[in-house]
């Protein structure tokens, strides 16, 4: 091609979504990181994570269906196609599901589910005619081992890979593939507002003695998304540092 390959990150701006897309960027690809995230602190910090790179952003509740719609044919109509898709948005409320509500339910599965129909319905028939998609889905190692307090976080992220599974039989024989990453705790702003005795706990869990870093997830990303990876497809990729183990 002579053109950049066209990518979308959602929670772009996030710790995990900024180190997404800039290792995408410096792949060649041109990245669009989606979020909601309008506080003018939190776009400084990612333009200069990104500075230099082929890297914009743009505003968008990925729990809103026709935003989302709307969302991809624009970019579609001003790059003429979108080859690469990362469902990365996500957000935590977390509750013994006793004391859980509705609102609370709604809100973790709406985001961090329902944004992955909202975007990958839009821009899987694209990807169909085109010939070639590469999405992830970024789910958690709690998706598949659940976690105290986590009801509507482990059910939303578990039934990520269902979907990607689902969907990766769909489109395999039209050039488009689907996966799942599932990192493990990561050294991110969720983590980092942790008491520290309970961050101290988990790194006791974790077989490699250490938190992640989003670079580790971003690599994974990269690899899942890269022209010649057409032959993994409906895989979940566990980033955990042996915290989860599993065949």
């Amino acid at each position: 091609m002579n053109s950049p390959r066209i990518a979308v990150v959602t929670g772009g701006l996030g710790g995990l979504g900024t180190a997404i897309c800039r290792r995408l960027a410096q792949q060649g690809l041109r990245v669009i990181a989606a979020d909601l995230d309008a506080r003018p602190e939190a776009i400084a910090a990612f333009d200069t994570a990104v500075a230099g790179l082929d890297v914009s952003h743009a505003s968008l509740d990925v729990a809103d269906d026709a935003a989302c719609a709307a969302f991809v044919a624009g970019i579609q109509a001003r790059h003429g196609r979108l080859d690469v898709l990362v469902n990365n948005a996500g957000i935590t409320r977390d509750v013994t599901l006793r004391k859980m509500t509705r609102v609370q339910w709604d809100a973790v599965i709406d985001v961090n589910l329902g944004s992955v129909f909202n975007l990958c319905r839009p821009a899987v028939e694209g990807m169909v005619a085109r010939g070639y998609g590469r999405i992830v889905n970024l789910s958690s190692v709690n998706g598949q081992t659940g976690q105290f307090g986590q009801t509507n976080y482990s059910a939303a992220k578990a039934g990520m890979h269902g979907f990607t599974m689902a969907l990766a039989r769909e489109v395999a024989r039209k050039g488009v593939t689907v996966n799942t990453v599932s990192p493990g705790y990561c050294e991110t702003a969720l983590v980092a507002a942790m008491p520290q005795a309970i961050r101290d706990g988990i790194v006791e869990q974790i077989p490699v003695g250490r938190l992640g870093q989003p670079d580790d997830i971003a690599r994974a990303v990269a690899f899942l998304t890269a022209e010649d990876a057409g032959f993994i497809t409906g895989a979940t990729l566990p980033i955990n540092g042996g915290l989860f183990m599993s065949f």
